[in-house]
């Protein structure tokens, strides 16, 4: 209900406000289960998705945005909450499978799940290597990945700022990347390796960022 109550509000304020450039919502299937694979900016990226998807997105953000104490945390909590935002502690590797289950069970529901290959955001602009869960999570659950192509999200609401800024943002739906059947008898850590690699190209395509080459390290305040 609350889900709900807010998309019948903030995505029409919102595009109102920021008049974010679109392209390509078309390759977004109607139904089934569909992998939103997305380069990484800034904080208001998990926002801006759902704002411009033709269908719900649920993200896995981190889990103290769900657990902060005080007026601030349950404001945050029903925010997240609200954007259909499940909590995800990434700490360790239990953590990190109880995550996949996570994301593998709303896969498995025929819905929408957003991600970022990359990890954590660019913190200069470049798109770093995906990671290959993106592609494991494909591969178990037979989710259709569709590349995203996001600009200006970093000067919507750059590192460090709290609040967003006025600022024009373009986000690019890719055509669909379907791996059912194109990858039998490949070993798995290649097939993984490939398909994240070819998500990785269309973002790159869609996006028009410099290739890091490299992996994205996560801060150290997280």
């Amino acid at each position: 209900m609350l889900y709900e109550s807010m998309q019948a509000v903030v995505p029409p304020l919102a595009r109102a406000i920021w008049r974010p450039v679109v392209d390509g919502v078309e390759h977004v299937p109607a139904s089934g289960p569909v992998i939103l694979a997305s380069n990484h900016l800034s904080f208001a990226d998990s926002v801006v998705i759902p704002i411009v998807a033709p269908r719900r997105v649920v993200f896995l953000a981190k889990e103290e945005y769900f657990t902060t104490p005080g007026l601030k945390g349950r404001l945050t909590n029903v925010w997240f909450t609200a954007l259909g935002m499940l909590p995800m502690s990434r700490d360790d590797t239990k953590s990190a499978m109880a995550s996949l289950d996570t994301a593998l069970e709303v896969l498995s529901r025929g819905q929408v799940l957003g991600l970022y290959p990359e990890g954590t955001r660019s913190r200069d602009g470049r798109l770093y290597r995906g990671r290959t869960g993106v592609a494991q999570l494909a591969l178990m659950s037979g989710a259709t990945v569709v590349p995203v192509g996001l600009h200006g999200t970093d000067r919507l609401q750059p590192v460090g700022s709290r609040l967003p800024r006025l600022a024009r943002v373009t986000v690019r739906f890719g055509e669909p990347i379907s791996t059912a059947g194109q990858y039998d008898g490949v070993a798995p850590g290649r097939a993984r390796r490939e398909i994240t690699d070819r998500i990785m190209a269309a973002i790159q395509e869609l996006s028009g960022q410099e290739a890091a080459g490299v992996y994205n390290e996560r801060p150290s305040e997280g």
